[in-house]
């Protein structure tokens, strides 16, 4: 066997990877939930529970998306629900275009918090010390609210999209509804990685073995997490994983092991983020936490790569081996490989909405995200530059 027909072998076994992971990814996007409309009989119910809610938006160095995110919220529903801005102890204009808008609104329904430093001798990571501080205001209040729905600031809301997600929560009896937001892409990173993230994400986890609660499989979308208070309070709630970087995962973990019922789903053009507005955003977010959710193993992070790599790469680079080799065997399969891709971008295309663009730099793409997996792994285990918003996550 000559080095065409090895090529070629190479470039078979690669394509009939990509074509398992479009099977793959189709399944789970085909079987998984969507956020849908309360049913009619669910109206009175719904509207009740409303004014019983309250959204929690913590924000850190947010100045590019608090407007829109409040406004957002504001903008999605009539409901007499509570609105809370917590400000993280922001060093730009976060605090002071919040204001603004209050100012400019004169809507009853927003409230600002400017959260306190963070304790000295405790650790707190990412979010939760905001959260936990709105979490303890609402709780002092002489009627607090039933239920808490946490959204990350750069998520946007389209109309009755927290009507819909109470409901799925009031129907299924769950202590918590977290929902998938569809991407938004904008800068060349992004299109480079967030495609394949995504594809990562929908065909690595059953959400169905995610909804079913005979099944210990936990996870959640932390961009939006609607919780029963009871249930958030029985599982301690953001102060009870104050040093988890993915708490989002951690809290699901929690609600599902102590059988308060977990739902999850996709929001459609409902729920919207654009989790990172340039490069180094998309660099240092997802690096503080890819090593993590392989539980810091790196022989999973080390095949994680390889198989990125291999994946979106070796397609391309067969191309330029057919053209070396003259080989027809070699570019039959480069072609079937790279065909593979534009499927899975396809599904992406008809289920999240993410267009083609940049579809045909998957292997550059590949390699920045077998590059972030790699420095996810050093980052997360030396402790060096593992960080959020220039905030030090070693201590965790």
């Amino acid at each position: 066997m000559g080095i065409p027909e090895i090529l070629a072998m190479v470039l078979v076994l690669t394509a009939l990877a990509i074509a398992l992971v479009a099977l793959r990814l189709g399944q789970a996007l085909w079987a998984s939930p969507w956020l849908r409309d309360p049913l009619p009989e669910q109206a009175a119910e719904v509207g009740a529970a409303l004014e019983r809610l309250a959204v929690i938006v913590p924000a850190y160095n947010e100045a590019e998306n608090v407007v829109g995110c409040l406004s957002s919220i504001l903008d999605s529903t009539a409901a007499p629900l509570q609105v809370w801005l917590v400000d993280d102890g922001s060093t730009d204009a976060t605090w002071e275009l919040a204001q603004a808008l209050a100012a400019e609104r004169q809507d009853l329904r927003l409230h600002l918090l400017q959260g306190d430093p963070r304790p000295q001798g405790q650790t707190w990571v990412g979010k939760n010390w905001a959260c936990a501080q709105a979490v303890a205001a609402l709780a002092a209040q002489p009627d607090p609210p039933d239920y808490l729905l946490f959204l990350d600031c750069d998520v946007r809301l389209g109309s009755a999209a927290i009507e819909a997600a109470l409901g799925q929560l009031l129907a299924s009896g769950s202590g918590l509804v977290s929902v998938g937001p569809q991407l938004v892409c904008g800068c060349l990173a992004e299109w480079l990685v967030q495609p394949i993230m995504m594809a990562i994400l929908a065909a690595g986890y059953d959400f169905a073995a995610v909804n079913d609660p005979k099944r210990p499989k936990a996870f959640a979308f932390g961009p939006f997490m609607l919780f029963r208070r009871s249930a958030y309070e029985q599982v301690g709630g953001h102060a009870g994983v104050a040093n988890v970087v993915i708490e989002d995962v951690a809290l699901a973990q929690r609600i599902k092991a102590a059988g308060l019922g977990l739902q999850i789903c996709l929001g459609g053009s409902r729920v919207r983020c654009r989790m990172y507005a340039n490069g180094a955003a998309l660099w240092e977010g997802w690096t503080k936490n890819w090593f993590l959710g392989l539980e810091r193993n790196w022989a999973l992070a080390v095949l994680a790569m390889v198989t990125v790599l291999g994946i979106c790469g070796l397609p391309w680079l067969g191309l330029i081996l057919a053209v070396a080799t003259g080989s027809p065997q070699v570019l039959a399969a480069s072609l079937a490989g790279i065909l593979g891709q534009g499927v899975i971008r396809l599904l992406l295309w008809r289920w999240a909405h993410l267009p083609l663009r940049y579809w045909w730099l998957t292997a550059v793409g590949g390699w920045v995200t077998a590059a972030i997996i790699l420095a996810s792994a050093i980052r997360t285990t030396s402790g060096r530059n593992w960080t959020w918003r220039g905030r030090p996550l070693a201590a965790s």
